[in-house]
């Protein structure tokens, strides 16, 4: 099978291309995920080094993802300290991010997984935290005898309202990512967020992740920009699922075309192009960089605020 034609055009361009240097100010706030540095924080870096390191890079908002921490460790007021260093610092505080499965998840037992979910609510408000993304599903359990979407969007549905019922009293948003590939694709979000019905419910736009699912980041943001609540940066390199298996680093779409990590910019994902959908709908949040690549992670950090500045500043 030949590589999607919606790649081609995004293959000729690269961010990081000496012609794109435009210098005007950037219309929407830089951000970046604790996630991206993932590979630094297995070897000892803090969630407060990493905000630090952060700010240092020019980054205007820090997100957390999960908040995992050493055994003992009292969660909700390590959030209350993160949030004060990151004040003190002087980068603002963006979107909690926390793992869930409503099918799957607490056992199976959909009703104590909503319980717990809830319970990382309480983390977002001592952060400070704006909204919070949690997952729906990952999937169904290897048992089950139907395992549609159209299955699932019942479940998802109600216990995505439970959660950003109790998240809308205590002022912060949730909101669902194109993530997981049973909750990937745009029209299956798109019905999950329609569903939902909730003024206090969106979606967390992440551009790389749709090619997950085989679809064309730039249709995707057309189609899901009027619903998102928050938007991250991801690139992606990749291969023709027809030819051979690439190696270590790389991993298949539902399709099973290979897909590989790398530095904003450097792969084809049309990030100007998403960022320009964006603008057009109105969205005035942040744009925030997730990093899963095999590059040295300090200099993918910093090679992609630059790419990532220049992309705004472009759109």
């Amino acid at each position: 099978m030949p590589t999607p034609c919606f790649l081609y055009e995004a293959l000729q361009y690269n961010l990081s291309s000496p012609q794109c240097n435009d210098q005007k100010e950037p219309t929407m706030q830089i951000g970046i995920s604790s996630y991206s540095f993932a590979r630094l924080m297995k070897n000892g870096m803090t969630y407060m080094e990493a905000a630090t390191s952060a700010k240092a890079m020019g980054y205007d908002v820090f997100e957390v993802q999960a908040l995992r921490l050493p055994a003992g460790t009292d969660r909700l007021a390590y959030a209350h300290q993160l949030k004060a260093h990151c004040l003190d610092i002087g980068i603002s505080m963006g979107n909690f991010t926390v793992d869930a499965d409503f099918l799957t998840g607490s056992g199976g037992d959909t009703a104590q997984e909503i319980a717990r979910v809830k319970g990382e609510v309480d983390i977002a408000v001592a952060l400070g935290a704006p909204g919070m993304r949690h997952d729906a599903t990952f999937g169904f359990p290897a048992t089950a005898r139907r395992k549609s979407f159209a299955d699932a969007l019942p479940t998802l549905i109600q216990a995505c309202r439970a959660v950003s019922e109790y998240a809308a009293s205590h002022g912060v948003k949730t909101m669902v990512e194109n993530h997981g590939f049973l909750v990937q694709d745009a029209d299956r979000v798109e019905q999950l967020v329609c569903g939902v019905a909730h003024d206090n419910f969106g979606l967390l736009l992440d551009m790389g992740n749709f090619l997950c699912a085989d679809e064309s980041p730039a249709v995707a943001f057309g189609k899901l920009a009027p619903y998102a609540f928050h938007v991250h940066a991801k690139d992606f390199y990749v291969r023709d699922g027809a030819l051979p298996n690439p190696g270590k680093g790389w991993f298949q779409s539902r399709a099973g075309h290979y897909l590989a990590g790398t530095v904003v910019g450097f792969g084809v994902v049309p990030v100007v192009q998403c960022l320009r959908i964006m603008k057009k709908s109105g969205y005035t949040g942040a744009v925030s960089l997730e990093f899963e690549g095999l590059e040295e992670n300090l200099w993918a950090l910093e090679v992609g605020y630059e790419n990532l500045h220049r992309a705004v500043t472009l759109a």
